[in-house]
C-alpha cells in the first residue's frame, strides 16, 4: 500500500539545520511531485515546497525562501526538506504529500508527519 514515513524531525535551536526525510513507497514515485506542508499549532496547514517528478523544479513558499530547500532521489524514492537558519516562527508538524496521487476516491495522500520545534 502506499506510504509516506517522515523523519528527522526534532529539537533545534535558531539559526541550526534540520534535515527532514520522506520515504515513499508503494506508488510509481518519479512519476509524481511531492510536497511539503506545514501546520503550526492554531495555524492553518502551509505549503512550503514543492518539487516536479524530475527534480528540476521547486516553488519555495515565501516565508522560508532562502533558507529552506527542497530535493529528491527517484533512486532511493526519498524526498529532502533542508532546513537551514531555522527560526521559532518554523516550529510546525511537517508533513510529506503527494498531491496527485489517486488511493481509492482521494486525491492526495500524506504522510503521518514530524514534529518541528525551534526553541532557545
Amino acid at each position: 500500500q502506499v506510504q509516506l514515513v517522515e523523519s528527522g524531525g526534532g529539537l533545534a535551536q535558531p539559526g541550526e539545520s534540520l534535515r527532514l526525510s520522506c520515504a515513499a513507497s508503494g506508488f510509481n514515485f518519479l512519476a509524481y511531485a511531492m510536497r511539503w506542508y506545514r501546520q503550526a499549532p492554531g495555524k492553518e496547514r502551509e505549503l512550503v515546497a514543492h518539487i516536479n517528478s524530475a527534480g528540476g523544479r521547486t516553488t519555495i513558499a515565501d516565508s522560508v525562501r532562502g533558507r529552506f530547500t527542497v530535493s529528491r532521489d527517484n533512486r532511493q524514492d526519498t524526498v529532502t526538506l533542508e532546513m537551514n537558519n531555522v527560526k521559532p516562527e518554523d516550529t510546525a508538524v511537517y508533513f510529506c504529500n503527494v498531491p496527485y496521487l489517486k488511493v481509492g476516491g482521494t486525491v492526495g495522500f500524506w504522510g503521518q508527519g514530524t514534529q518541528v520545534t525551534v526553541s532557545s
